[in-house]
């Protein structure tokens, strides 16, 4: 109730719908591009082999493959971000589909090694914007069981890695890297198609001052859910929630909310941009920031090195150890066992999948992740001597639920800490620190394994592992049923 009229807010009006026919679209779409980026990440677990063979590249020249996609992701998850927040999610996430795609489909093309490595980083350009997604799916999900759908959401990660070793396993023996890289640039043109059906979120409308299309934003959603929305006037809560990034308390948040005098700092030009960048090292952010590009960065070396591992340390045996049969590495784009490997490995997911969903709303965010950290250490612990392939392919499976797991809660995490007037922004900029681990990661996984240092390799995923599990012991906020506005640690 403000001055006798009755108001509600955004948040309130989600609750009140519930989860409808419109989220299940959101989900849906959200979740096509989720595919997407997940079959374009995992082909570089085929690809930089096969091109190695057919173009006899160097051990680097094929790790630079991967490495420039997350070039080309550090790019765009600054630059995606900084665009959803100014412009729109729809605009971000529109953009980003058009250059995965075409990119994806034209690097099937490449008729030398130079043209891949630029397409492949333009491709990774585009996969930069998949925070965008995430925040534009997130607004649209109701507070109390948001953390549920977010998992859910997160499944689609795990759909797309196991049609894409699926694909793999069916066109890489038979017709060979080009026509993987083409099939899988195809849901992101599907994006493209059901674009038009997309509606920009309220929640940054709203912080945008565009209160009106907020309510008819939110309107058709009812309309579609069948609902009705809260009686009164949607209340804006873009000066709240910039107040909110400025005080250093959570009690001065909530009573500070209420004061009319902060209206100088709501202006439009303060939501996203080089003023959101600076707020992310605002003195009440600063930590949880830098904590989270910790995390993240250390994340993404692990994850994509655990995949490029399950190729790797069995080629890497072969070359190394007895067998030392230099022939198999010619052979070893078409090698079935490689396809197997992945496709079980990639299975690994969905028992993460239900790990997380079944933690991170009733023990937290913070320790769902920090225990599945230290538990990915027991499971890779082994490998630091060479084991049959069996058992190499049974720890990667059990080091792959654990830190699949801790990634899905860490992606529902990030956005939950940030208000929305920074959120794809601060999420899209952790996101961009993440692509160093990928960067990196193929130098261990396949720079370190290929010269015959496997527990050199594995000391360091270890030690990564170590630290990230004691930085999310550090975050000063616990984000698990809170609402997003309350997203600001003293």
């Amino acid at each position: 109730m403000e001055d006798g009229v009755s108001t509600y807010t955004v948040d309130e009006a989600l609750v009140s719908m519930g989860f409808g026919k419109f989220q299940a679209f959101v989900l849906a779409y959200a979740g096509m591009a989720k595919i997407s980026e997940a079959m374009e990440m995992m082909l570089l677990s085929f690809v930089g082999q096969s091109v190695q063979a057919e173009w006899e590249l160097s051990a680097q020249a094929e790790s630079l493959i991967t490495s420039v996609v997350f070039v080309g992701m550090l790019v765009g998850a600054y630059s995606w971000g900084i665009v959803s927040d100014n412009y729109g999610r729809r605009v971000g996430f529109n953009f980003t589909a058009i250059v995965t795609g075409g990119a994806g489909l034209l690097s099937a093309f490449a008729p030398n090694y130079l043209s891949l490595i630029m397409l492949r980083f333009m491709v990774g350009v585009g996969l930069g914007g998949g925070p965008v997604l995430s925040s534009w799916f997130l607004e649209f999900i109701p507070a109390p069981n948001r953390g549920t759908w977010m998992v859910i959401f997160s499944a689609f990660w795990t759909i797309g890695t196991i049609m894409e070793a699926s694909l793999a396993w069916a066109v890489m023996p038979g017709f060979g890297w080009r026509w993987l890289l083409a099939f899988s640039s195809l849901p992101s043109f599907a994006l493209l198609l059901f674009y038009p059906l997309t509606l920009e979120s309220p929640r940054y409308l709203c912080m945008k001052g565009r209160t009106a299309d907020a309510v008819q934003v939110l309107e058709t959603m009812a309309r579609l859910n069948r609902v009705a929305l809260p009686s009164g006037h949607l209340m804006s809560g873009h000066r709240m929630e910039l107040h909110e990034i400025t005080d250093s308390s959570e009690t001065s948040q909530l009573l500070s909310a209420k004061k009319t005098n902060i209206a100088a700092h709501a202006s439009k030009s303060e939501i996203g941009g080089r003023n959101a960048i600076l707020k992310l090292l605002s003195p009440n952010l600063i930590r949880s920031s830098l904590l989270l590009w910790t995390v993240f960065l250390g994340h993404a070396f692990l994850y994509y090195g655990l995949v490029l591992l399950t190729s790797e340390l069995s080629h890497g045996n072969k070359i190394c150890g007895s067998e030392g049969a230099v022939t198999t590495q010619t052979n070893h784009s078409n090698d079935a066992n490689l396809y197997r490997n992945v496709f079980i490995t990639s299975f690994g997911e969905v028992p993460g999948l239900i790990l997380s969903a079944a933690i991170v709303d009733k023990i937290g965010r913070k320790l769902s992740m920090s225990t599945m950290l230290y538990i990915s250490c027991l499971c890779i612990a082994p490998l630091m001597v060479p084991q049959t392939e069996s058992l190499t392919t049974i720890f990667l499976f059990g080091a792959r639920v654990c830190i699949s797991a801790s990634f899905i809660v860490l992606h529902i995490y990030a956005p939950e800490i940030y208000p929305t007037a920074v959120r794809a922004t601060g999420v899209g900029f952790a996101s961009s620190i993440a692509r160093f681990g990928g960067i990196l990661c193929p130098l261990v996984a396949v720079g370190l394994v290929h010269a015959c240092h496997q527990t050199a390799a594995i000391l360091i995923f270890i030690t990564v592992m170590l630290v990230s599990g004691v930085a999310v012991s550090y975050f000063p906020l616990e984000t698990s049923g809170r609402k997003l506005s309350d997203h600001i640690a003293a």
